[in-house]
């Protein structure tokens, strides 16, 4: 089929699929590193799942249309790539994370999109069936946007941009520009709309990155100290005095139980960072 697409289109739309490919990568050092270690690390699977969900959606949206080969590209490799992530999850993950992994392709992935897919073919045809699946994807789309807010609540409340690389923030902003640009002058609303929102929390985030960029994240001794200075009281009775001493062993305690806290929170920003990247790359 020849191109009907204008220059200026299919340069948008190429330069889409480019940023689209190389972001795809963005987690292969995770899972590198899951291979080696053959373990999966406290690292969610969801995030994945939801990509590839949104890959298929975007896929079949695109197959609907004519002359969206582009499209098509961009969601082939998507799903490709997001596939082959999950499979090595399932490899390594204990069996509890393995299960509800599982659980969730069998629900979402299959039950979910062959429902979209049946219910569509059969209760609406033509241009109704394109509108119909058009606005699904977008309101999946969207949805996936509480990623960003919740990384950027972490960022605000830890003062530390070691969850939010300022280059994955930088890339998905160029993401949601290439695929707004080449939505709105395919006149295609289902394509720009949901990179409207990219394009304004991709702004948000590398905002946040130079406001909190020289800040460094510390344990607050002060706040320690005054949690050990909350157990003695005057007011205390005489039972919980004597438990003093066990203070210095709660604030140890605590402080590991923060720095795990911490940890676990940077495995699941990091996965949430790559599947957002891959849902917003998809559309």
């Amino acid at each position: 089929m020849v191109s009907t697409h204008s220059p200026l289109v299919f340069a948008f739309g190429i330069l889409g699929n480019i940023i689209s490919f190389v972001v795809f990568l963005a987690p292969v050092p995770t899972f590198i590193r899951v291979y080696k270690k053959k373990s999966t690390e406290g690292f969610q699977s969801v995030p994945y799942t939801v990509a590839l969900f949104s890959a298929m959606l975007w896929l079949y949206y695109a197959s609907l249309k004519s002359d969206e080969i582009l499209l098509i590209t961009a969601n082939t490799v998507g799903c490709v790539v997001e596939t082959i992530y999950i499979a090595i999850y399932i490899a390594f993950a204990p069996k509890q994370a393995r299960t509800f992994t599982l659980r969730i392709l069998i629900l979402m992935n299959f039950g979910g999109f062959g429902s979209i897919l049946l219910l569509s073919h059969f209760l609406a045809q033509g241009e109704t069936r394109v509108r119909v699946l058009g606005w699904v994807c977008v309101a999946f789309s969207v949805s996936v946007f509480a990623a960003p807010l919740s990384i950027m609540r972490v960022v605000i409340r830890t003062k530390s941009i070691e969850f939010m690389p300022f280059y994955l923030s930088l890339f998905l902003t160029l993401s949601a520009i290439m695929w707004l640009l080449y939505g709105v002058l395919q006149k295609d609303l289902y394509v720009a709309l949901p990179n409207v929102l990219g394009f304004i929390f991709g702004v948000l985030q590398m905002v946040l990155y130079m406001i909190y960029k020289n800040y460094k994240t510390v344990i607050d001794d002060e706040k320690l100290s005054e949690s050990k200075a909350d157990i003695v009281n005057p007011s205390m009775s005489e039972t919980n005095v004597c438990s003093q001493p066990n203070s210095d062993e709660k604030g140890i305690s605590d402080t590991q139980n923060e720095l795990e806290q911490k940890d676990q929170d940077v495995k699941t920003m990091e996965a949430s960072n790559q599947g957002q990247f891959s849902v917003k790359c998809e559309v």
